[in-house]
């Protein structure tokens, strides 16, 4: 399998995807002009949006600051909790890993991301979802060594890795 970053998806992440970065505060502002013209060769359309594809993308304060009127212009509100954003995250990162797209690894380094965001603003509830409960398994990791995981330990890992995304997609909407 191979490993990608949700920081340069493969594809132009949609708009939800978008709105749930920026409410945990992952959102790599540089591409989101580049996507907000993907958006609109895509059939979105609105004042907001043109402004947002038009900027250079080096200065991340007016990138944020042009994205809530850009993803109205989408349909797109932010959600409302940091639980809310890190469900369609964690969505997008069990999409990666379940179609062969992003490794186990990867997929507990994004969920520690997360994770971390989500603690440090004292949110409860993220560790709750699916692909939030193997956030334990890195700690263990972390305590094991990474190097010296026995085929069995990751053969293991996998395993609780992808039953936790297909639980994710099971319970989380496509993003």
């Amino acid at each position: 399998m191979t490993e990608t970053s949700a920081s340069a998806p493969s594809k132009v992440p949609s708009p939800v995807l978008v709105a749930s970065w920026e409410r945990l505060g992952l959102l790599p502002a540089d591409r989101v002009p580049l996507w907000a013209a993907y958006w609109i060769a895509g059939g979105h359309d609105g004042e907001a949006l043109i402004h947002l594809a038009g900027l250079h993308g080096d200065d991340s304060r007016e990138v944020h600051d042009a994205l809530p009127g850009a993803l109205m212009d989408c349909g797109v509100e932010m959600p409302d909790s940091d639980v809310a954003a890190a469900g369609v995250v964690f969505a997008h990162i069990a999409r990666l890993h379940v179609d062969g797209l992003a490794g186990p690894l990867w997929v507990m380094q994004e969920v520690d991301r997360v994770v971390y965001v989500s603690k440090s603003r004292d949110s409860a509830g993220v560790e709750d979802l699916p692909l939030g409960k193997v956030w334990h398994l890195d700690w263990q990791l972390l305590a094991h060594g990474r190097r010296f995981l026995s085929r069995r330990s990751l053969k293991e890992l996998t395993a609780a890795i992808r039953k936790a995304s297909e639980e994710q997609l099971r319970s989380s909407s496509a993003v």
